[in-house]
């Protein structure tokens, strides 16, 4: 016998698991994928719970908000650009599924250099030893060029961008963010740390015109903002610059009293940080509207959100019913 003392469950309270309320039911399960199903019954099988429920949830509202005539932007960092996804934010954006483009300086470079070269992403290991990181000079003339015309032009930092790179004919403006959202007439905006960027370091940088551009940008993108209600707000895979942005630019908006609540808030990306989960999915919509968290690769869930979208639009996907009490995982 044990000389420890042991609890006694014989007069512990017990219940009847049919009795009780659960997170998942049988109805939660999803489908396996059969040869030949259309993407709408690929959706509808995926098992209705969490992230999966979570991904067609977000895009009904960004359906939805296109049908309301709600604003829907797409705040992004450059892996997004370097990984392919261009051609499916371009695709939303042109079917009025994204009304405004947001990124840091990193993504208008590989944006940049994509429309000029058709190539990006320079090896940083191998050229970080002898210092020609970053010294890409005709990348830097463009991007500085830029700047200082939307100081000089009063633009915006990515609309100067896209207007050079349209005058100088860049044999892949078909892939260039900056390029098509002026052709679509909407905002695609910059928003710059200085220092962070490869273009700072060379000597066509002015500081002032960087400075000016993007703070002009800010107020563009914050007038974008202010008109979000019941629209949603995307962050993909920028884990510091687009979520301290908005984050600003919603207070601004706010103290100018306009109404931005009830908006859907979402951070899709490889990694959770922080400052996406408290200044995109939870400090913005703490007293109204919804965000959500999902995790995975660029270049694998941004097409399948946009594969989703349209399988809304079209009326071949609904939401399926919410048979048991939401959880979090």
């Amino acid at each position: 016998m044990s000389r420890f003392m042991e609890l006694d469950p014989t007069k512990a309270k017990t219940y009847q698991a049919r009795e009780r309320l659960s997170l998942v039911s049988a109805a939660s399960g999803g489908k396996a994928y059969r040869h030949g199903m259309s993407m709408g019954e690929f959706f509808l099988g995926l098992p209705n719970v969490l992230k999966a429920k979570d991904l067609l949830e977000v895009a009904a509202a960004i359906a939805l908000a296109k049908k309301n005539g709600r604003p829907v932007v797409a705040m992004f960092g450059g892996h997004v650009v370097k990984c392919g996804c261009v051609p499916f934010l371009l695709d939303l954006a042109k079917d009025g599924f994204i009304t405004h483009f947001a990124s840091n300086g990193a993504a208008a470079i590989h944006d940049t250099e994509l429309a000029l070269c058709g190539h990006t992403s320079e090896d940083v290991a191998a050229q970080i030893e002898d210092g020609s990181f970053g010294m890409a000079a005709d990348t830097a003339d463009v991007l500085n060029h830029a700047a200082s015309r939307a100081r000089l032009r009063k633009e915006g930092f990515g609309e100067a961008l896209g207007a050079l790179l349209a005058e100088k004919r860049a044999p892949y403006d078909r892939l260039c963010l900056s390029v098509q959202a002026a052709r679509l007439n909407i905002p695609y905006t910059v928003h710059v740390a200085l220092g962070t960027d490869i273009v700072h370091q060379h000597p066509s940088a002015v500081g002032a015109d960087i400075g000016d551009a993007s703070l002009r940008d800010f107020r563009i993108f914050a007038a974008s903002v202010s008109r979000l209600e019941g629209g949603v707000i995307l962050n993909l895979g920028s884990a510091v610059i687009m979520p301290e942005v908005f984050l600003k630019a919603l207070s601004l908006a706010r103290n100018l009293k306009f109404s931005v609540k009830n908006f859907t808030a979402v951070n899709m990306d490889m990694i959770q940080h922080y400052r996406p989960r408290m200044n995109v999915v939870t400090r913005p919509v703490q007293n109204s509207g919804r965000g959500y968290a999902i995790t995975g690769h660029h270049e694998i869930m941004i097409p399948l959100l946009g594969a989703a979208v349209r399988e809304f639009e079209a009326g071949t996907l609904h939401l399926p019913r919410d048979e048991v009490r939401r959880g979090e995982d």
